[in-house]
């Protein structure tokens, strides 16, 4: 999955300060073990105070962790990002992913028409 700069930025400092556990996981309780789902829920309500206005805190906008992937696969449809790429980058079959996120492209119907024109009258 492809990151901005300035996360694998953040990840690197905090694999030189924290290392890995012994199993590879980035994140780990102090003494080494997975965190919970109750703790892993109460970090996730409080950063979403500090990334979201008011309004959003309250709102459903990234209620879950999941949440993010579907708006980073949404995104890159909407971007143009072709299927197959998307699919892969996601770790989802091109059929999946159109299934399941078919319905959250939007705003292309006039791209796509100009793509049809421009074809059609070369």
């Amino acid at each position: 999955m492809p990151i901005p700069p300035e996360l694998v930025a953040i990840l690197r400092k905090h694999l030189e300060r924290h290392g890995t556990a012994a199993d590879g996981r980035l994140f780990r309780t102090a003494t080494g073990s997975v965190f919970s789902t109750t703790a892993y829920g109460k970090v996730w309500k409080e950063a979403r105070t500090y990334a979201l206005t008011p309004d959003q805190v309250v709102s459903p906008l990234a209620g879950r962790p999941y949440d993010l992937r579907h708006a980073a696969v949404s995104l890159w449809l909407n971007a143009g990002v072709p299927a197959p790429d998307v699919a892969e980058r996601a770790g989802h079959s091109v059929d999946v992913l159109l299934r399941v996120y078919a319905k959250c492209i939007d705003g292309q119907r006039d791209i796509a028409n100009q793509r049809i024109a421009g074809v059609l009258t070369a």
